[in-house]
């Protein structure tokens, strides 16, 4: 009876010891959603230049990653988008501790979001997702007024419940095109990864 229940003892032992840690981020990282958001239309302020005069107010459009859909300005949101600007819901423009950071990387080699300290939240002189050109996440082109994103920004989201994205914007333009007419513009299409299970590996 003894050897009977020190085989089953060492079976037992063996079984909880074959499962490595790479085994366990395996797990983790299977429950990654990853999806592609299209032509989400943001549109910016229109103003007038002459005077720098808001003539008609844009709409800002809240953005849940864990429904992956946007979502009311009251609801729990993560990002929110308005023209080619990125705000979090943390700092000056949210209740939540969201933030953000700007990784030079490309999306796949992005496998894991950086420490605590590299993200930053909105504040009133500047946002953690900064804008104007070059700053963030695009150029502009003052020559053919295009908007285009910048190759090699990641961005890592930590969204309002601490829980981690990363994403990578696509496109400013509807359907992706890379020669826009009038209206054509803000409608921004990106991809992200979000993990639900509060780890921050991708």
């Amino acid at each position: 009876m003894k050897t009977i229940k020190l085989v089953v003892a060492l079976i037992l032992f063996i079984g909880l010891n074959s499962c490595t840690s790479d085994d366990i981020e395996e797990t983790q990282e299977s429950n990654l959603i990853v999806k592609k958001i299209e032509n989400l239309h943001a549109p910016s302020d229109v103003r007038d230049y002459s005077t720098g005069e808001i003539i008609s107010e844009g709409i800002t459009k809240y953005f849940s990653f864990s429904q992956g859909t946007t979502v009311a300005a009251t609801a729990n949101w993560d990002i929110a988008f308005k023209g080619t600007t990125i705000i979090v819901n943390g700092g000056v423009h949210g209740s939540s501790n969201a933030a953000a950071a700007v990784l030079v990387s490309t999306f796949e080699a992005v496998t894991q979001a950086p420490s605590d300290e590299d993200f930053k939240i909105d504040t009133a002189i500047v946002n953690a997702i900064a804008s104007g050109s070059g700053n963030g996440w695009y150029n502009y082109n003052p020559a053919t007024h295009l908007i285009t994103p910048i190759p090699g920004r990641v961005i890592v989201i930590r969204t309002h419940d601490g829980k981690y994205a990363k994403m990578e914007m696509l496109s400013y333009y509807k359907n992706q095109t890379t020669t826009p007419e009038d209206g054509d513009d803000a409608y921004l299409t990106f991809n992200y990864a979000y993990q639900p299970n509060g780890t921050k590996r991708f």
